[in-house]
């Protein structure tokens, strides 16, 4: 991904829903052939439930009305309450979020759907001011609660509903609800991803990490009740930012589920991102799921910079490497649901409506502008702009009218509704007169039918927000309007659907010139253009549907699931197991890496010291006669004297396999003697060439290798230059000479073909075909080859026989050396990888950090385990 101008919907998602669904049945039958179980659910994750429940019969003393407010007063309800005495609970529609709940509830015609959500304030029937603290609600009332879900059905005329949707409730306590949402979600989140740093928006002292508890608290129980109703086969996706912690928090309670994460709202640029004290938290929260989905490219892009940038995580082309675990960065937007939207237009009071607005305005262009009351929605600016059009094209005096809505928002400002209505008398003062006034500005929910009707009659629609994920304004003003004018539309080119619709006139609402120029343009408008503009407006408005939106989203989660069959998790390694086999071995064979195994990954280097446990264990086990130990690492042999030099029985094998020193010995054996190794200075040129051009990187030479560090450097800049070096080396050298091109943890690293970590086990296990137990550490790409070198036996045998390696053959002159028959058994051999459960790798079993290495090496010779790494075991 090296450019922002990426089309905003993917290849191969500009197609119908019919193809989509044909796309999905097909991935379907190919997992199922494939042994993949799948349930046919989807579970969807989403904050609020799309459904108001009142509580008939209340205990207990009411809280304080509700805020927000759970529906939409002005609209007419899609359910009917029941109308019995003895029922519980009322259920009715929450309004709210209708494109995703609408695509969410069309996968119902393929899958079985599980909507999974906060109950919302428990209103009370006696008081509908009030509701009821969810504390005094007994379980009995609860579960009528689950029961009535079960039964409940949106109105039966729709054709989107059906009855293999469910409802799954998640209760919080009311101070964790209210401080997630009320606190974390709309004081520090929401603002912070709309490019709103929190002093330009909070009054003084607030702290935005106040309601950090409240947020963890209830992600951890969303992550609870998504646990208690999942099954194997099951594809989960968690919805916006209101929930960004539960993918990691799922993956420890159900680590094989298939888990996707789509963020509704902008994702802002690692700069602004990384002002969150919680960044990291969050950031680790999402990098759980393995795909992640946003609504354009660039905000992808943004969040693979701030993974870079923050956290330090590689990226791949499959997606974040974090720890082991890879995660799928793509992104998909939502669209309306056009077939609903158009049979909304056709509403009977519609016309109406229609006819008494054009009366009111005969023989007057209208502008319409419908938003919330809300800071990032630019209304302000909008209104600015206007004012500057009447200024700049004086001809428009008396003949155009703007007609603004800016309906309640749950963050309504004070503030800015006194703003607005200042400017709107300014406007109308300075341009109005007894039968004209320019800005009609209403602050109210409309109506549907006066909603589609002022779509339907308006000559330009101006939607110009500061910031903003995906408007469906716009989307539902193209439809409304395919029947009436056909009018063009001004759109802010930050919103996330403007590259969606750019045959639109987009503007930068910052620009009130800009703005006034283009609404200027759209009124003068040609019938041919808007004809042309609109058409094909209408056919990407009318494709990309929250129908299809949700389809694709199913098609996506399950080619993931797909690539989680073929890379196989491996299990947390069995201590008591381990224990076992240990001591009931005669001879042991231990080979351990170094970096990221027996010491963390740290920035410099040189720095990367065994603690005090990991020379206890070192020793412990080389004291032990029937134990061989061998460090295998890329580190030269001075690092490794310098730090383990002093245990004279541990055994060493330096710079990938090029140098050996067997345990007690003093010299080290170069292995590479016998090897041409001329190529070193064409590959260290190289490096010098990219050291120049990179700032913070280093070239490291080796007796055996050279390796191109980058850790020093800027991570997106460095990584882009790995990848340039490493296709240059690839292409140009590698073919030619004996060389392979290892792409390391931020660094590259050359070395010859015929000598690798993996031929230094295969040698040391020819010579001690005698061992019964063998335990293998690792942590990165040159550890799998020795992970792949202890893959001894065929599938379902119990003996193995080792052919001479190359370090008998090639460096020890013994062509003729026969093969031995090796003693272990299957059950005896632990590779074991660093890292991730959900890792790419050939070892066996997995730890997920070194302290975890070092603990189970104590813990085999009878030393008390560290307490940290007791705790981080417990945790799995």
């Amino acid at each position: 991904m090296d450019s922002f101008a990426e089309p905003y919907t993917r290849i191969g998602d500009d197609i119908s829903l019919d193809e989509v669904r044909a796309q999905v049945r097909a991935l379907e039958a190919d997992h199922k052939a494939a042994g993949i179980p799948l349930s046919g659910r989807v579970l969807h994750v989403c904050h609020y439930l799309p459904i108001t429940a009142t509580l008939n019969t209340t205990s207990g003393v009411l809280s304080p009305p509700a805020t927000p407010p759970p529906m939409n007063p002005s609209e007419e309800p899609l359910a009917t309450p029941s109308k019995e005495s003895d029922a519980v609970w009322t259920l009715v529609p929450r309004y709210g979020h209708a494109a995703m709940i609408s695509g969410i509830r069309s996968l119902a015609a393929t899958h079985e759907q599980i909507i999974i959500g906060w109950t919302g304030d428990i209103q009370a029937a006696k008081n509908p001011e009030g509701r009821v603290p969810v504390a005094s609600i007994p379980e009995e009332q609860r579960t009528a609660l689950k029961d009535a879900l079960k039964t409940y059905q949106p109105k039966e005329s729709d054709p989107d509903d059906d009855k293999k949707t469910l409802y799954e409730p998640v209760w919080l306590e009311d101070g964790v609800a209210h401080g997630h949402y009320d606190g974390y979600c709309k004081q520090t989140l929401w603002p912070l991803f709309h490019y709103l740093l929190w002093q330009d928006i909070a009054s003084e002292d607030v702290s935005q990490d106040s309601h950090y508890k409240a947020y963890a608290a209830a992600n951890a129980a969303f992550a609870q009740t998504i646990a208690n109703v999942y099954e194997p086969g099951d594809l989960i996706w968690v919805h916006d930012y209101h929930l960004l912690l539960v993918p990691k928090l799922l993956r420890a309670i159900v680590p094989d589920a298939v888990i996707g994460l789509f963020v509704h709202t902008p994702f802002p640029s690692s700069e602004v991102f990384r002002c969150l004290p919680r960044r990291k938290e969050i950031l680790d929260g999402m990098v759980g799921a393995d795909l992640v989905c946003f609504q354009t490219y660039s905000y992808s892009r943004h969040f693979l910079s701030t993974c870079i940038r923050v956290c330090g995580y590689e990226v791949t082309p499959r997606g974040i490497d974090a720890e082991g675990h890879v995660t799928a960065v793509t992104h998909c937007p939502v669209g309306v649901d056009a077939e609903r939207v158009a049979r909304d237009i056709l509403r009977p009071g519609i016309p109406p409506a229609i006819h008494a607005l054009r009366s009111h305005y005969q023989n007057k262009k209208i502008i319409v502008g419908r938003d919330k009351l809300d800071v990032v929605k630019g209304v302000l600016q909008k209104l600015q702009a206007f004012q500057k059009l009447l200024r700049t094209y004086p001809g428009w005096v008396g003949n155009v009218v703007l007609i603004q809505v800016t309906s309640p928002s749950l963050t309504d400002s004070p503030k800015l509704e006194r703003q607005i209505s200042e400017l709107v008398a300014n406007i109308n003062g300075e341009f109005g007169s007894l039968d004209f006034v320019p800005v009609h500005h209403y602050h109210q929910t409309l109506k549907k039918d006066e909603f589609y009707a002022l779509l339907s009659v308006a000559d330009l629609a101006v939607i110009t927000p500061l910031r903003d994920g995906m408007n469906t304004t716009s989307m539902e003003f193209v439809i409304a309007q395919a029947k009436t004018n056909k009018s063009p539309v001004v759109l802010s080119e930050f919103m996330g659907i403007s590259k969606h619709m750019e045959q639109a006139l987009m503007v930068n609402p910052w620009n009130l010139g800009d703005v006034a120029a283009a609404i200027n343009e759209g009124l003068l408008m040609s019938a041919p253009e808007k004809e042309a503009r609109h058409a094909a407006l209408h056919k990407v408005v009318t494709t990309h549907t929250s129908h299809t939106w949700a389809a694709v989203l199913v098609k996506m989660l399950l080619g993931q699931l797909g690539g989680k069959e073929t890379a196989r998790r491996t299990p947390y390694i069995p201590r008591e197991v381990l224990e076992t086999r240990y001591h009931d071995a005669k001879k042991r064979l231990f080979f351990f890496d170094y970096d990221g195994t027996l010491a963390p990954i740290v920035k410099t280097p040189s720095m990367a010291v065994p603690s005090a446990a990991t020379l206890d264990a070192l020793e412990r086990l080389c004291a032990d006669e029937r134990n061989l130990v061998y460090i295998i690492s890329g580190r030269d042999g001075a690092f490794l004297d310098q730090h383990l030099g002093h245990l004279p029985r541990l055994g060493f094998s330096a710079e990938h396999g090029g140098f050996m020193r067997s345990p007690g010995a003093k010299e080290w054996v170069n292995l590479t003697e016998k090897l041409d190794m001329s190529w070193m200075g064409e590959v260290e040129e190289i490096f010098k060439y990219y050291t120049e051009r990179t700032t913070g990187s280093a070239v490291e030479m080796k007796k055996s290798s050279i390796t191109w560090h980058y850790r020093g450097s800027d991570p997106e800049w460095g990584l882009f230059q790995c990848h340039q070096c490493q296709d240059l080396l690839e292409n140009n050298l590698a073919h030619k000479r004996p060389i392979e091109v290892l792409v390391g943890k931020k660094n590259l690293e050359v070395r010859p073909r015929a000598v690798n970590k993996g031929e230094i086990v295969k040698g040391l296990l020819y010579q001690n075909p005698d061992a019964e137990f063998i335990f293998c550490a690792g942590d990165d790409k040159t550890d799998e080859d020795m992970f792949r070198a202890l893959i001894l036996f065929e599938t379902g045998a119990t003996k193995a026989t080792m052919p001479a390696p190359l370090s008998v053959t090639l460096f020890d002159d013994k062509a003729d050396a026969p093969p031995v028959d090796l003693a272990i058994r299957p059950e005896c051999v632990f590779t074991t990888a660093v890292g991730h459960s959900s890792k790419r790798t050939l070892a066996s079993w997995h730890v997920t950090t070194p302290h975890e290495i070092v603990d189970h090496m104590l813990g085999l010779v009878g030393a008390q385990p560290a307490e940290e790494s007791q705790a981080a075991q417990s945790s799995l």
